[in-house]
Formats: C-alpha cells, sequence, structure tokens
C-alpha cells in the first residue's frame, strides 16, 4: 500500500438567513454559578493533560428488537474548562451525547427545547432520513416545545454521522455553545477487526473570556467564521490515553466545529484512512496528514508502532482570510497517546478489502452552484445592513457582508432548484469567493467526481461517499449525487456564519 500526503475533500452545523443574529444568547440566572473572576485582561488556563473522557451513550428505552428509542433535551448547562470557572453552554441531555444504532433499526427520538427563548431544531447530518424528518430550518421547535424525530436506518447506511441544531438565525451560536451530539449506525457485518476498538474524537473549539464564559462573536468571525482559542476533543484539552507498543486503534474524527480547518498529522504513528463521512471506503488508504474541514469526518486506524509520546497535532493550512487576525493554526496539540514499550498482543491484520461501491452512473441533469461573497448587500443592489430576518436585526458594523450561491442570498420561501427522487445529477460546485468553503448536501451521500483548478483536473485517488466537500478558493469540484426521498433539501456552506449570512439554498425533491 502506497503511503501519501492525503488533503482535501478526503474523497468524501447549520440553516438561517441573518448575520449571527441575536449573537448574545439569554443565558440569565447563570451568572456566577461558581465563578472566580480573574484580574482584567487575564483567560482563564484550560485543564490539559487528563485522561481521554468517552462521549457517553444515549441509553435505548426500548424493548423491542430493531428500535432504538430514545429522549433528547437540548438545555442550558455548564462545563468545567478550567478550573474556578463553570462556563455557560448548550448540552443536549447535560453532554455531547452518542446515539448508536445498527442498519435496518427504526430510530425514534422524543425531542424537548429547553432552551429559553430561542426556537431549535435537530439536524441528523449526513443521514438518509425524510425531509420532514431532517430538522430542516424551516421546520422549527419552538421553546418549550416537543416533537418525535422517528425514521428508519435503511442497509448500507453504516457510517459516522452526527447531530446538530438547524434552527433558522440561531445555528452559529448553537453551535458553539456546544450542541452537538455523535450517531453512529453500525453495519451488521463489520469488517474491522473488533480487537481494535471503536474510539470516538469529536473535535469542537471554544474562546473563554477571562469572567469564564464565551464572547459574543465579533465581525472577524462574521467574515471567516468563528475560531476559537483552543481545539478541544470531546470536551477536553490534549487528553491523554494509554497504548500498547504495535496496538493498532480505530479513531472516528468528527470536525464539529463552526468553521475551522483541520489539517492534522498524527505523530510517531502508523495512520491509515478507512472511511469517510458516509462509512467506509473500498480498501485502506495509507496518509502521512489529512485534512479535516467543517463537518467532515474521517475514520482512521492508527497503529503505534514507536514507544513514547504519539501526539495527534495541527499544521498551518492556508484556507483564506479577510482582515486581520488568522489565527496560527499549526503547533496544536489535540490529543497525546503514551505508548508503553510493552508490546501489545497480536492484533489480526486489517482486511485489504472494506466494501464495495458502487458507481452512481451517468447523470440526467446538470446543475451549477456558483459560490461567492458580497460586502454592498444583496443581488438588487440593497444594503444588508440593519435588515431584519426572522425577527433579528444584524448587529452593528456588519458592513452588508453576505455570502450567496448564484447571486442570491438565502430565503426561506424560496425554491432554488426542482429535482426528482431516484435521479442521478451532476453538481458543479464552483468557487469564486475568496477562501475555501465546505459544501454540504442535506439528505444524501454524493460521489466526488473532480476537482478543477487553474485548468488542471485532478480525479479521487479512490471512490467514497460524502455529504461535505471542501471547494478552495478558484477551484471547482463536481459530484454526482441521487436524492431517494422526497421533500425540500437544503445545501449550503458549513462554515456557520456563512451559511447565516445567506450561502444556502434549497432544492425540492419531487417524487
Amino acid at each position: 500500500m502506497h503511503r501519501r500526503t492525503f488533503l482535501a475533500g478526503l474523497a468524501g452545523l447549520a440553516v438561517a438567513e441573518p448575520a449571527a443574529a441575536k449573537m448574545k444568547h439569554d443565558m440569565s440566572g447563570m451568572s456566577g454559578h461558581g465563578n472566580t473572576i480573574p484580574l482584567a485582561g487575564t483567560n482563564p488556563v484550560l485543564l490539559e493533560g487528563k485522561p481521554l473522557t468517552a462521549l457517553p451513550r444515549l441509553a435505548n428505552q426500548s424493548a423491542v428488537p430493531s428500535l432504538f428509542k430514545a429522549e433528547l433535551a437540548a438545555e442550558p448547562g455548564f462545563m468545567r474548562f478550567a478550573e474556578g470557572f463553570d462556563t455557560p453552554v448548550l448540552l443536549y441531555n447535560g453532554t455531547n451525547p452518542v446515539i448508536e444504532a445498527r442498519e435496518g433499526d427504526k430510530v425514534e427520538i422524543s425531542f424537548k427545547n429547553g432552551i429559553p427563548g430561542e426556537p431549535t431544531t435537530i439536524h441528523w447530518h449526513g443521514m438518509p432520513v425524510p425531509a420532514d424528518q431532517d430538522g430542516n430550518p424551516g421546520d422549527p421547535v419552538a421553546p418549550g416545545g416537543e416533537r418525535i424525530y422517528a425514521f428508519d436506518l435503511p442497509e448500507s447506511s453504516a457510517a459516522s454521522y452526527w447531530f446538530h441544531p438547524h434552527p433558522h438565525g440561531l445555528t452559529a451560536e448553537q453551535v458553539y455553545r456546544g450542541l452537538a451530539g455523535v450517531f453512529i449506525v453500525k453495519p451488521k457485518d463489520d469488517p474491522i477487526p473488533p480487537e481494535y476498538g471503536d474510539t470516538i474524537l469529536m473535535l469542537t473549539d471554544l474562546r473563554i473570556a477571562a469572567d469564564g464564559t464565551m464572547p459574543e462573536s465579533t465581525m472577524a468571525d462574521l467574515m471567516n467564521g468563528r475560531i476559537g482559542d483552543h481545539v478541544l476533543v470531546n470536551g477536553q484539552k490534549n487528553p491523554a490515553m494509554a497504548a500498547a507498543l504495535g496496538e493498532k486503534r480505530r479513531f472516528r474524527l468528527y470536525n464539529a466545529t463552526n468553521a475551522r480547518f483541520l489539517r492534522l498529522r498524527f505523530e510517531n504513528v502508523s495512520m491509515t484512512v478507512i472511511g469517510t463521512d458516509g462509512g467506509l471506503i473500498e480498501a485502506p488508504v495509507a496518509v502521512d496528514e489529512l485534512l479535516l474541514t467543517p463537518a467532515e469526518r474521517v475514520e482512521l486506524i492508527v497503529s503505534f508502532d514507536k514507544p513514547g509520546a504519539a501526539k495527534l497535532t495541527t499544521l498551518d493550512y492556508e484556507r483564506g482570510w479577510m482582515g486581520p487576525g488568522k489565527p496560527d493554526e499549526a503547533g496544536m496539540v489535540l490529543l497525546t497517546a503514551n505508548v508503553s514499550e510493552e508490546a501489545a498482543a497480536a492484533m489480526p491484520p486489517l482486511p485489504a478489502k472494506l466494501r464495495a461501491i458502487e458507481p452512481l452512473g451517468s447523470p440526467v441533469v446538470t446543475r451549477r452552484f456558483v459560490l461567492t461573497e458580497s460586502m454592498s448587500g444583496d443581488n438588487d443592489g440593497t444594503s444588508m445592513q440593519g435588515m431584519d430576518h426572522s425577527g433579528m436585526n444584524m448587529p452593528s458594523g456588519s458592513m452588508g457582508m453576505k455570502f450567496l450561491i448564484n447571486g442570491a442570498s438565502f430565503e426561506m420561501n424560496r425554491i432554488d432548484e426542482v429535482s426528482k427522487a431516484g435521479q442521478v445529477e451532476l453538481w458543479e460546485i464552483v468557487n469564486d469567493a475568496d477562501m475555501d468553503h465546505p459544501f454540504h448536501v442535506h439528505g444524501t451521500q454524493f460521489q466526488i467526481v473532480e476537482h478543477e483548478k487553474d485548468g488542471k483536473v485532478t480525479a479521487p485517488s479512490y471512490r467514497a461517499w460524502k455529504d461535505t466537500v471542501n471547494v478552495v478558493g478558484g477551484e471547482t469540484v463536481r459530484i454526482l449525487l441521487r436524492q431517494d426521498l422526497p421533500g425540500p433539501r437544503m445545501y449550503h456552506c458549513h462554515i456557520l456564519e456563512h451559511e447565516q449570512l445567506g450561502m444556502m439554498g434549497i432544492v425540492d425533491v419531487k417524487a
């Protein structure tokens, strides 16, 4: 197996319009909850190096075979990221839970919105669920309201999915305040040896102020997407784990940040990609590094071949940045594995073939989506400054910043494209903007055909299922997709502030 650098797209959070509307979350009654105010200008020091904690599993309340039934509530809570500070956050059932089900299962989730004064939804990111169960922004759950999300998990749907809010105008804030969870669909027959385990690494980032709270987003956040000061793994800063020499581990990495591009390297290990957004790829691919853009997932087999510290670190990545304050992305240590000199028990080898992925075939329709940005307002020449959408005003100083698809800013009641269920389509996503945009399509998984930039066309080195693909500035990415379930589906940039500033549309899939 040839080792190579593995970047961009991995050959495979989220709707609202007003720019960071109501960016200050109402946490009334929460101030002073055990917080100690440090000297002005200082920031809390995050707890670091604690043992890696697994995200808790959501218990199945059903005794019926092949039915997963549970309750979820989105509610305010607190997390202790730094000693002496309880940071106000938003959580599902007080945490970031993991739902685990199997292909063929029925799922029934009773959801309650406990966020004071704010609507929300649950978007089942990447999952093949009916449109009316997908948590679209047009289907909000009111504050204090409840609903049931119910859907089936079809055959061949095993993959690393996740869920997060998608309310109109509040997605970015609700996600950076903590609302996210993992949804793993297991296959009936898993080719990966069970001895490798199955470790979830959910990557988020955090900005924390001197009083332990999360500061409001700035104009730079609106333009570039909110980037935190710390990258966390399962809510922890640089957690530690133990491994034996020669041990192999299966990791599922989730980029659950609003906007951070994570170019990753795992030092002193052998790293092999076995899956992307939509599940296992056809054969393992050895890599030295990888790029995980917002909302993307990757499954890895990591072999701990050398004793000592094996660190998961970040490398620099130029994704485009508007204005001052570009963060230094390189040199962060996200996770440290302490590898003993004692050899692990012999482990079975990784299979040479993981599964077959059939090509989607020839498209019957071609669609073109051009991504641009505007500082002068929407396409009729009016400034976006001060516009009020869904009852919430743009923050002052927003300068009418908008991110557009085909020259248009998202409108909740406008259908942008009309498609047909079961129809194979070729989508061309053209990035004429000044920065990379990770492009996400609801309701389906797609196959990347090719990337084109500066006249050079490159095809992915292998076939995979994806629901999010990074489109580099100046690049065109072509994908094949088929929507099998009717109803309205969103497509948008998964830099959540860009989606909130208009870079989103709706395709209505007809039966």
